[in-house]
């Protein structure tokens, strides 16, 4: 919580404001960690399709010489 909220939860009725705010804030966070993960999947996705079409190796080839 910072000062400026503490200031104004001393405010008669200003807890649902606050409330407000703090969820928004909590939103707009849990929002940006999906974002994050998403662009680690999209980029992990990416590395393995490049490493598909390079001709990598494969499970099926595990055993053969």
């Amino acid at each position: 919580m910072s000062l400026r909220d503490f200031a104004r939860s001393l405010k008669p009725g200003a807890d649902r404001q606050l409330a407000d705010d703090l969820a928004a804030r909590q939103r707009v966070r849990r929002s940006r960690a999906a974002t994050k993960a998403d662009r680690k999947g999209q980029a992990w996705e990416a590395k393995d399709r490049a490493a598909e079409r390079k001709g990598g190796w494969r499970i099926t080839d595990w055993g053969r010489s």
